[in-house]
């Protein structure tokens, strides 16, 4: 998925009027308290219907069984087509001839199950704080979504590398890498897992966007396939607007359900802050408000 961080949004917003590519941060977003007062539990509770829904609802473990069954069902027939690839056009530099195979997976919300981290929150009346979540993060309790294991335990007994993309912090990798070990996914080595602090020669990263690491795995991978629950997983988003999110997935439309594979995240994501203009500093019940204001009616 795309970065989970509220605060990363705060640091980008200053420029995003100017601009229609997310700016670069100057430095690391420093994280902002967050009020857990009795005034701001409302907006803790617009989550729990999703976060209850992600935890007892069969449906959700369906649409992952379902999600992950088809992908390998599809994934040895995009292996033998040498011209199949599933990267974006930006994404890839190189050409196809000779490159090892790869199936390429955000981890939150796409393999790893973080709604116990969602359902503290809701509890507690609290917003997101980097605090609370490196901690549980540390914890390497995450468990693995319904039917993950078994995919890219497939894909890895047929030779494709299996490649975790991932915007948590870079003190978060060692944590990450044990969670994924733990919860039965193959982790192959170093190059299985690039996370935020990924350095990508050649390429300037902006902001959280994943382009850069995905450029770099276009270097020595033809990618068969991609798993995420945020359009960032898969393409640059120029302007996290929804016109803009739109505009990022439309060229590749034909591509969902075969080469891209959308998974839900009813709890958060970037497509929240896209409807109250990215501004994390903004109350949370005004951004409350302008998310009651973007409701269909008829």
């Amino acid at each position: 998925m795309s970065i989970r961080l509220p605060t990363a949004f705060a640091a980008l917003v200053l420029l995003a009027g100017c601009s229609s590519t997310p700016p670069k941060p100057a430095v690391a977003a420093v994280p902002q308290p967050r009020s857990t007062t009795a005034a701001s539990t409302t907006s803790a509770d617009d989550n729990l219907n999703a976060v209850t829904w992600m935890q007892r609802a069969v449906e959700h473990d369906l649409i992952y069984v379902q999600t992950y069954r088809d992908a390998q069902a599809r994934l040895l027939a995009a292996m033998k087509d040498k011209q199949w690839d599933a990267l974006a056009k930006d994404d890839r530099v190189a050409p196809l001839a000779g490159l090892k195979p790869a199936v390429v997976l955000d981890i939150d919300e796409t393999v790893l199950d973080n709604s116990p981290y969602q359902a503290r929150l809701i509890k507690s009346g609290g917003e997101f704080n980097e605090a609370d979540w490196a901690a549980w993060c540390k914890e390497e309790k995450a468990r693995a979504l319904p039917g993950v294991v078994e995919f890219t335990q497939f894909a890895a007994h047929h030779g494709i590398a299996v490649i975790y993309v991932s915007n948590r912090a870079k003190d978060l990798d060692e944590a990450t890498l044990a969670n994924l070990r733990q919860a039965g996914l193959p982790v192959s080595g170093p190059e299985a897992f690039l996370g935020l602090g990924t350095f990508v020669q050649d390429c300037e990263q902006v902001g959280t966007e994943k382009g850069c690491r995905r450029q770099l795995i276009s270097r020595k991978y033809r990618v068969l396939m991609q798993f995420g629950d945020q359009i960032g997983d898969f393409a640059n988003v120029l302007a996290n607007t929804t016109e803009g999110r739109q505009k990022a997935i439309a060229p590749y439309m034909a591509w969902i359900g075969t080469r891209w594979f959308v998974l839900p995240n009813p709890s958060y994501g970037s497509w929240e802050p896209a409807l109250f203009n990215n501004d994390w500093t903004l109350p949370r019940e005004q951004r409350r408000q302008q998310k009651m204001g973007a409701l269909r009616y008829d």
